[in-house]
């Protein structure tokens, strides 16, 4: 008998999901998403611990690694490609790991997952350092590529996290902070990209936000370095200057202008009614963190 997951395992409550109605099937989806949030909520205290380290090896200049297979590498992806619009964090400083490579974004890889030696040359070829953070995302928690990148990772003395969704897995005991995720079966039975990879998304979506926040890339509640790439994003970042610093519509336009569509610059630049040479200094000194460049004489 192969080896008992409880994601895999099949659920109780569904065995007539074939013959229900449309309505009756989307409920029966739907419900069982609930128990993705709740398992989130049960990996609050670990998810907060591993935000804490994480954002102090990424304050010396580290970088997020996110390694992973099938539907929890794509949503590592996912959370990786995000961080750079959201916050302006450096593409370069934000990578995943995808078992058989991003041509298994839009199509599976027979085998990938199960190649350790591809995890650790992946992993090996970003030449890993102390300063990095390795997250390594595995609805079974035994995925031997993931596995292997998250080994050789801690032995370069990176900090690792694993994120599983299945108690008492290698994922959980390999790596500093461990994350699980207990979702249990799903309504289709093993299909792990349901609840499984919500509770994924919700995790690192909370992980990832959690960590920009301890790196001064919010002020308040306020998305202040995000990059205006296009109409809506600069209409965005006009209506967070006017309410972070209660500037009119034209003079926060006038100050996005000078900062070359810098939010935090602008912010500091109309709070303290300085330069941009000065505002920059001001952020400058203090790493980029608005509040502090706001308050400090």
């Amino acid at each position: 008998m192969p080896e008992f997951r409880p994601t895999e395992a099949v659920h109780p409550l569904h065995h007539d999901l074939d013959q229900l109605d449309s309505a009756s099937i989307v409920t029966a989806l739907i419900e069982d998403q609930h128990q993705a949030v709740q398992a989130v909520q049960r990996a609050g205290p670990a998810l907060a611990r591993a935000a804490e380290l994480a954002s102090e090896r990424l304050a010396q200049g580290g970088r997020l690694i996110y390694v992973g297979a099938g539907t929890s590498g794509r949503l590592g992806l996912l959370d990786a490609t995000e961080l750079t619009p959201t916050f302006s964090w450096p593409p370069e400083r934000a990578l995943t790991l995808l078992a058989g490579g991003l041509g298994a974004v839009t199509r599976a890889v027979e085998g990938a997952e199960d190649d350790m030696r591809a995890g650790r040359d992946d992993l090996q070829a970003l030449s890993p350092t102390p300063n990095d953070v390795v997250i390594g995302v595995a609805a079974s928690g035994t995925t031997p590529y993931v596995l292997a990148a998250l080994e050789l990772a801690r032995q370069r003395g990176a900090l690792t996290i694993g994120i599983a969704n299945n108690p008492g897995t290698p994922l959980l005991t390999v790596p500093h902070c461990a994350v699980l995720l207990d979702t249990g079966p799903e309504v289709i039975s093993g299909s792990t990209r349901l609840k499984a990879g919500t509770s994924q998304k919700i995790a690192l979506n909370t992980l990832s936000s959690t960590i920009m926040v301890r790196l001064g890339k919010v002020l308040g509640n306020l998305m202040v370095d995000l990059q205006a790439t296009n109409l809506k994003l600069q209409q965005r970042a006009l209506r967070l200057v006017m309410i972070a610093t209660g500037a009119s519509e034209a003079d926060a336009s006038q100050a996005l202008l000078q900062a070359s569509g810098r939010v935090k610059t602008a912010i500091v630049m109309l709070g303290r009614q300085v330069s941009l040479d000065e505002a920059e200094r001001r952020l400058e000194t203090h790493h980029g963190r608005a509040r502090a460049a706001l308050e400090a004489e």
